[in-house]
């Protein structure tokens, strides 16, 4: 058979037929087979394998190295076949030459002979491939023109939506302002300032007689001023009020880019006000950030409205407030709202000027004391702060506990009463009681004055109030003075006699419970061996000691005291890193435990072997104001170092990550049905959420979208004095029936056949409910008022009951408790629908970008740690960011599995142990007295001896017969049930012969022999087995455990696979079974309960980061909604897009570029990292629909057009006309 040659492949391909073609799944018209074979070379521009000149030669580009040689071969390979060379020669040169071929598009291919010197090559797809490659280098991210960048440093007096730009980058970046005839006098100051004074111009361009540019350099820029005509454009410099981007890297989320107004200003630092560094996650330690300025009208409008500082003081995360006060401004406040802070007039009225600037008319409101001089408060600034005057709109009305607010049992009706002011209530701008710190005017809280100020009033308001909160702080806190100096961390003398008295104690219970443990008498706790009992013991009691060391430390410092002010405050620091400070730094923990043994048997060679002492294992007994031992230094340093080495892994792991999600939900949008969809238009969520809201807009807890007590007390408190009688419990319900009654008809439901209208009460499963959302909010507002009239029944009651004789004293009582008027019901009803209108998701919204970082940019805070299972000692369960990529990678097999099974009897531990016993896996060696070998004239025997008792307590329900039989089950023993005696607790194994083959004559000796020696080899091979044989319990389940639940019941957990058999365990719930195994689930269960597993996983382990629940609904939804569980990661991401752009650009960008030449596939370009590479508008957000602009035509102007075969239909008729006149 003759070889295969390229030419031969050729004709060979190309006798293919079009059907046949087909059948290979290649279009004929496209491409034929054919194609596959190279017949020419393709050669990249100059441009792309560019040469570096030097001194007496130049430096050629791998990709020109590479042609050349293959120019080369080409030429020998034809010299040879026109000399005749042999075919060995010339088949030597083509094998060299198509190896050459091959490096030149991929170096990297298998089997290819890498030059044994020098660099590797970089062929064609080595360019593509990679960070720096073409893909995520040059076409996913571009360098940009008209940007700039240097160190930031922070500046008060700025508005948070503003940046101070230095003059040196305000003369270098342009904006093309176009010229007309409001702005051609100050366009024209520009030209004449020229490049080099501010506020000028680098060049015009001048639109007559054809486009062209004038540089201001090295033109006469008084001619080019006075011939500025309307329609040029002037490349002018930044001015004060432009729209620039600023950025800080690495951009984790949304807002760590954002538009602001510049302010042009002296020196060489972008300023800031320092209460938008939180979204940005900048300090002032050398940090640089960067800026870029828009070139178009429509770039400035869209980066003003839709990455405005002021649209986005909320955070898509969990819709908390993410740009508030900070730090020292928190401090401020703080100190300013203290009860005992009093200033005169004039005082006070500086204050006020100092936030204000002077330029707004201020309501001076009524002293707090009078006599015997007038005084007001610091709690009244905030009022001006708030609501300088009468004609200002803001009335806050809020409640809410501030930080360090302790509700003691008498305050549960009146926690306003606090003695130490610690919660906040505000009616209508006015603060009553309560300290402003970092739950009321710092990040992360919803019960915070700028957040109210924002959902009543909007973002100008918020921004507003920020601003004077900005000036004030930093004003007052310049003229009151707040520093730390040796004499704030001076423990008083009580203080050092409590620590050591603490210390002495700890010390003495350590020593109690070694001396416990090495006698033998420690009691093991559950789920643990002896050395862990002892080792949760001993950090148990010295973790106590810290504890009440710094409760004693807060309780004796002075309330001046400048560490203690910040911890109290929540502006910097906690309460335990002042007791560190002043009281002792406490045990040092690594990996969730003690320090480890670095030395054989010790911590270090300053200590005996085996100590366990707490100094042995890192327990720091001193302060920092006191000063650390050597041994106490290294404990800490190591405590300290492993920190670091955390955060440098998590970075490779968390960006990994991240940037896996938000390539899978990217294009992952909302579109004009309350869908969410792919860019392919494949439905992912019916509705966003479920509810169609937006997390950002969410103002109630749990989700809810209005927070109806805030909301009411607000409607109550701005019409308190309207003078309307109180209504009836049974009116209060009719209107807010009427009310419901007219919204209700947007939330009609329709029948699932016929299409007909069904009663707002159906609840049938064959109506299409469209509106579930709305109807369960209009529920929700019902449940609140009918709350509202039963406080109200219950104050009449209350009032009959006491039988207060005077009518008027007993409906004043009633009034000022529980009173609703008319006119507070109505506002307050519409202000719930007019927060629920709000809350809405608009459509275009990129819900899955912003779900991809509302998850991974909160991982960067997580640990890689496993932590022991809540509740339970012994159980560690994989947490943070492993447990993450475990969940989004769709493992099978993931590190430790854990199936958590409610009991039927869930109260007597009896019960739970003999539960636990059938699910565990029991071996034979744990119910196995001794294993003795036998030898007796009729062979070898095994004999082992149960322990009853043992087998008894264990509760598995199983006889000596059963372990026998489970013995003749276990395959690899091949023990038949013949082999096998039972005499009471005593089970027998006879150990049978070798194989019966017959024996040649003569060999009988040599066969006994053999026998004798396989006899002894099984004897040892099953004493050595037969202990692990399992007796009892599920094969798949490792271990079983009781845990002990917060309401005193018991649940098993079980540890290991084997969900089936745990839901079928008599004694068990079998319906409320579940593991966190996701895999498992689906195939047990099914994709429904796959999707719930990954939704509960997701926010066990991230629930304490106040992710809202929609943005796990919607990851667990993309990895399901195929009908099977696909992991975030390439494989899923093949599976779930066909877009070869968007393939390429993730991982193995050669493999889909190859793939889809061989498929012949088309690419839509509709998605996001498609429309980035190409440089188009991305269909999403203002993208996402096109615009329409009304011409001005009459509608009797407009004819109807004719179509093709009108066109043609008529031309026929005049031609029959034509031929028939001839």
């Amino acid at each position: 058979m003759a070889d295969l040659n390229p030419l031969r492949v050729l004709n060979l391909f190309k006798c293919i037929s079009p059907i046949d073609c087909e059948l290979l799944g290649l279009d004929p018209a496209e491409g034929r087979p054919e194609m596959f074979i190279w017949r020419y070379l393709p050669a990249p521009p100059v441009c792309i394998r560019p040469s570096v000149a030097q001194e007496n030669a130049s430096n050629e580009d791998d990709l020109t190295t590479k042609l050349a040689e293959i120019v080369w071969v080409s030429g020998m390979i034809r010299s040879a076949l026109h000399k005749g060379s042999s075919i060995d020669t010339i088949m030597e040169q083509w094998e060299y030459l198509q190896t050459q071929v091959a490096i030149y598009v991929n170096s990297d291919a298998p089997g290819l002979q890498q030059l044994s010197q020098g660099k590797s090559i970089r062929g064609i797809c080595q360019r593509l491939k990679g960070k720096q490659g073409r893909f995520r280098g040059n076409l996913s991210g571009k360098r940009v023109d008209f940007s700039a960048r240097t160190v930031i440093s922070p500046d008060p007096n700025l508005g948070i939506d503003e940046v101070a730009v230095p003059q040196p980058v305000a003369k270098n970046m342009t904006y093309p302002e176009k010229v007309h005839r409001h702005n051609i006098a100050k366009l024209q100051a520009c030209v004449r300032n020229g490049p080099d004074i501010w506020p000028g111009a680098l060049a015009v361009i001048k639109k007559d007689d054809g486009e062209y540019k004038i540089s201001l350099k090295f033109a006469n820029k008084e001619l080019v001023a006075h011939n500025l005509a309307v329609g040029d454009v002037v490349e002018r410099h930044l001015e004060d009020g432009d729209i620039v981007l600023f950025n800080r890297q690495p951009s984790l989320h949304k807002l760590s880019i954002m538009s602001h107004f510049v302010k042009v200003r002296p020196w060489r630092t972008f300023r800031l006000n320092e209460c938008v560094c939180n979204p940005y996650n900048a300090d002032f330690d050398g940090d640089e950030m960067n800026l870029h300025v828009p070139q178009t009208e429509e770039a400035r409008a869209e980066a003003m409205m839709l990455m405005g500082v002021r649209y986005n003081l909320i955070t898509p995360k969990s819709g908390e407030p993410i740009i508030a006060a900070t730090q020292d401004f928190i401090t401020a406040a703080f100190l300013l709202s203290s009860k005992d802070r009093f200033f005169d007039r004039k005082t006070f009225m500086s204050i006020c000027m100092d936030m204000l600037d002077g330029q707004i008319l201020v309501d001076v409101p009524p002293p707090s004391i009078i006599v015997p001089r007038a005084l007001w408060t610091g709690k009244q600034v905030f009022d001006i702060l708030m609501r300088p005057n009468r004609q200002s709109p803001v009335m806050v009305n809020l409640d809410a506990k501030c930080k360090n607010f302790k509700a003691s049992p008498g305050q549960r009706h009146c926690p306003d009463m606090d003695p130490y002011d610690g919660w906040l209530v505000v009616r209508n701008s006015q603060v009553m009681c309560g300290l402003m710190d970092k739950s009321t005017v710092g990040t992360g809280k919803k019960d915070s004055i700028f957040y109210v100020i924002l959902r009543d009033y909007g973002p100008d308001q918020a921004v507003i109030a920020m601003n004077r909160l900005a000036k004030l702080c930093a004003r007052y806190l310049t003229r009151q003075g707040l520093s730390i100096g040796v004499a704030d961390v001076f423990p008083a003398a009580s203080l050092v006699r409590e620590r050591d008295r603490l210390v002495s104690s700890a010390y003495h219970s350590c020593d109690n419970i070694i001396s416990a443990f090495n006698a033998g008498r420690l009691e093991k706790a559950s789920g643990c061996n002896m050395e862990q009992t002892l080792e949760n013991s001993i950090s148990g009691a010295l973790n106590k000691v810290r504890q009440l060391a710094g409760e004693h430390c807060i309780n004796t410092l002075s309330r001046n005291n400048a560490p203690l002010i910040m911890a109290l405050s929540g502006s910097k620091g906690s309460n335990i890193n002042v007791a560190q400070m002043i009281a002792l730094v406490g045990q040092q923990i690594i990996s969730g435990q003690r320090v480890p043994d670095g030395f054989q048997d010790r911590t270090l060679p300053h200590f005996h072997k085996n100590a366990r002492q707490p100094d042995s294992k890192g327990f720091v007994r001193n302060s920092f104001y006191s000063g650390l031992l050597p041994t106490e230094f290294l404990f800490h340093a190591i405590s300290g170092r492993e920190g670091l080495i955390d955060t440098a892994v998590k970075t490779a792991e968390t960006g990994y990550m991240s940037r896996r999600l938000m390539k899978s939900l990217e294009d992952l949008s909302t579109q004009y049905d309350n869908t969410v969809r792919t860019s392919g238009g494949t439905i992912v969520q019916f509705q966003c959420g479920a509810d169609k809201l937006d997390p950002a807009n969410i103002e109630g807890p749990a989700g809810c979208p209005v927070h109806f007590q805030r909301t009411w007390t607000h409607a109550e408190s701005l019409t308190w004095d309207n003078g309307e009688p109180s209504l009836t419990p049974e009116e209060i319900r009719l209107v807010c029936s009427h009310e419901l009654e007219m919204r209700r008809r947007h939330f009609s439901r329709k029948g699932l056949l016929k299409n007909e209208d069904l009663s707002y009460d159906d609840t049938s499963h064959y109506g299409i409910d469209e509106h579930e959302s709305g109807r369960k909010f209009l529920s929700s507002v019902r449940n609140y008022v009918n709350i509202l009239a039963d406080k109200l029944h219950k104050m009449q009651t209350m009032t009959n009951i006491y039988q207060i004789s005077d009518t008027n004293q007993a409906e004043s009582h009633t009034c000022q408790t529980a009173k609703v008027s008319m006119t507070t019901l109505r506002l307050f009803m519409k202000m719930c629908f007019e927060k629920y209108q709000k809350a809405h998701t608009e459509p275009g919204h990129p819900v899955g970008a912003i779900a991809a970082q509302s998850i991974g940019e909160p991982g960067t805070q997580m640990t890689l740690k496993t932590f022991h299972f809540a509740g339970v000692a012994g159980m560690s369960i994989t947490q943070g960011v492993p447990r993450i990529n475990e969940i989004i990678n769709a493992s099978k097999n993931i590190s430790t599995p854990v199936i958590t099974c409610p009991l039927l009897n869930n109260r007597k531990m009896e019960v739970s142990r003999v539960v636990k016993a059938r699910m565990e896996k029991t071996y034979l060696a744990d119910v196995l007295r001794f294993v003795e070998l036998e030898w007796r004239p009729e062979g070898g025997h095994i004999v082992l001896q149960i322990d009853t008792g043992t087998l008894a307590s264990l509760h598995l329900g199983i006889a000596v017969s059963d372990i026998a039989q489970a013995i003749c089950g276990e395959k690899k023993l091949k023990i038949l049930p013949s082999d096998i005696r039972i005499n009471g607790n005593i089970i027998t194994v006879h150990i049978s012969g070798a194989s019966g083959s017959p024996t040649r004559p003569g060999g009988e000796r040599q066969a006994r022999t053999a026998e004798s020696s396989d006899m002894l080899l099984k004897a040892n091979f099953l004493r050595r087995k037969l202990p692990s044989v399992v007796i009892s319990g599920h094969s798949g389940a490792t271990r079983a455990l009781i845990e002990s639940t917060e309401d005193n019941t018991y649940r098993i957990l079980v540890e290991g696979q084997g969900l089936r058999a745990c839901m079928t365990t008599a004694g068990v719930i079998g319906t409320q079974v579940t593991t966190n195994s996701v895999i498992e689930c689906s195939e047990i269960l099914g994709i429904e309960a796959a999707r719930t597993t990954i939704v509960k996983e997701m926010d066990q382990v991230m629930g304490y980061m106040d992710i809202d629940h929609r943005h796990m609904h919607l990851l667990a939804d993309a990895m399901t909604y195929k009908g099977e569980v696909l992991g975030i990661t390439r494989y899923g991401l093949s599976k779930t897009r066909d877009s070869v752009l968007h393939l390429a650009s993730f991982e193995k960008t050669a493999d889909h570029l190859f793939d889809a030449v061989a498929g012949m596939k088309t690419d839509r370009l509709d998605g996001v990292s498609e429309s980035i590479i190409l440089g188009q508008t991305t269909r999403i957000g203002t993208g996402g629909f096109k615009m329409v602009r009304r011409l001005g035509i009459q509608s009797f102007e407009l004819c109807k057009k004719p179509t093709l075969l009108e066109d043609s239909w008529r031309a026929q008729q005049k031609l029959k006309k034509f031929t028939t006149s001839l």
